[in-house]
């Protein structure tokens, strides 16, 4: 099949203009088949297995992309994860799911367990009938044929932009089912075993060298993004030179690993009213209250500087859980005085963004995790403990 690089390629092999490619969302997950697809050969028929031309180094350049990987295997689970690892590529996959099931049922496991959009997950499979029947149940999944498995590192949707927290995505991935395995043994309260975690959390004004994980963070973030709006780099870049805005970074870890960079929030400063124009956490920190956590900050530091603080917020199929946090933080819709004195026009926001209002109150620091970052309402950069 040529021309991968300039197109996709839906199941029926027709291809799909550059330009729709272009709005679909980056994958997030590639789902391989194994027998005739990851390896040239059956395993159940004894057949001397090797990997497929390509495949090693389409594995490789999609790991150091941050692009997950996993498996839909009909083959015995012992049998099939020994002959990956004598390959030397087992470590490579998250989530493997190898044994008689149907195909789409696999897929659509992966997809919940990561937390992932439909559509963000992709499938590579030998078989018509296999990819016809993922396609059938998720038809939201990009299914590619065994012999496109070279050329996908080529395609516009396995492009993302490449970050030092994409690096090790995969490594933070496993630290997180390390992390919810100690939890699933913890005897006692929630709360008791996050503060197990010694976690901390840490928020810093963003910098040039972190201006691609914040792109990447408005680019990826689905479930815990207020708005869905992207912000480029060049965008980016303006805002950090602008003294009426804040671009700030939020950076995780404890006692099992870094957790990267997970939030961001852009919040925009006039006098006696902050606007909170952005604010998106990954969901892989969602249980721990990561995005609640930046909020209250925001809201407390606020409080400090004597500022009503306004959030845009735009509804999508797979934000709701950011309207519930923003309205259990008590913003609401109704006008205030304050939006009524040399309020800036909304052309850098789509018109269906609305914008809540919150009176701020000082709010008391976590009990199960420590915070630290700058003092916004002084203009003290050096990072400082919430108390």
């Amino acid at each position: 099949m040529t021309g991968m690089a300039a197109t996709e390629t839906a199941e029926t092999g027709t291809p799909t203009d550059a330009a729709e490619t272009a709005v679909r969302p980056a994958v997030k997950c590639l789902v391989w088949d194994l027998d005739n697809t990851l390896w040239q050969g059956t395993l159940l028929e004894h057949d001397e297995l090797v990997l497929r031309p390509g495949v090693l180094e389409t594995l490789k350049a999609l790991d150091e992309r941050g692009i997950l990987q996993s498996v839909a295997s009909r083959n015995e689970y012992d049998d099939a994860w020994a002959k990956l690892e004598s390959l030397g590529v087992a470590d490579y996959f998250v989530l493997p799911h190898i044994g008689w099931g149907r195909k789409s049922d696999a897929v659509r496991a992966v997809a919940e367990q990561l937390n992932f959009a439909q559509n963000t997950i992709a499938f590579i499979d030998d078989q018509h009938t296999e990819r016809a029947e993922v396609a059938y149940h998720l038809p939201d999944v990009r299914c590619y044929d065994a012999p496109e498995a070279a050329g996908l590192p080529d395609l516009p949707g396995f492009t993302p932009t490449v970050t030092s927290d994409a690096r090790r995505r995969r490594a933070m991935y496993q630290e997180k089912f390390r992390r919810e395995a100690a939890q699933s043994e913890f005897n006692g309260p929630d709360e008791d075993f996050l503060r197990t975690l010694d976690m901390r959390m840490r928020i810093a004004r963003a910098d040039k060298d972190d201006l691609a994980r914040v792109e990447e963070l408005t680019l990826r973030t689905s479930q815990m993004n207020a708005t869905g709006v992207h912000y480029s780099d060049a965008d980016l870049r303006a805002l950090l030179t602008d003294p009426d805005h804040e671009v700030l970074i939020t950076t995780v870890e404890d006692r099992f690993g870094s957790h990267g960079a997970v939030g961001v929030a852009l919040l925009e400063r006039h006098p006696g009213r902050w606007r909170l124009k952005l604010l998106a956490t990954s969901c892989r920190v969602v249980t721990f209250g990561i995005g609640t956590q930046l909020l209250r900050w925001t809201a407390d530091q606020a409080a400090r500087a004597g500022a009503h603080l306004e959030a845009d917020f735009r509804r999508t199929d797979r934000n709701r859980i950011m309207e519930v946090a923003y309205r259990f933080a008590g913003f609401d819709s109704k006008p205030c005085a304050c939006q009524e004195d040399g309020r800036e026009t909304a052309a850098d926001a789509p018109a269906d963004v609305q914008r809540l209002h919150l009176v701020p109150q000082r709010q008391t620091a976590p009990t199960t995790l420590t915070v630290t970052g700058p003092v916004l309402w002084s203009g003290d950069g050096t990072g400082k403990p919430w108390a």
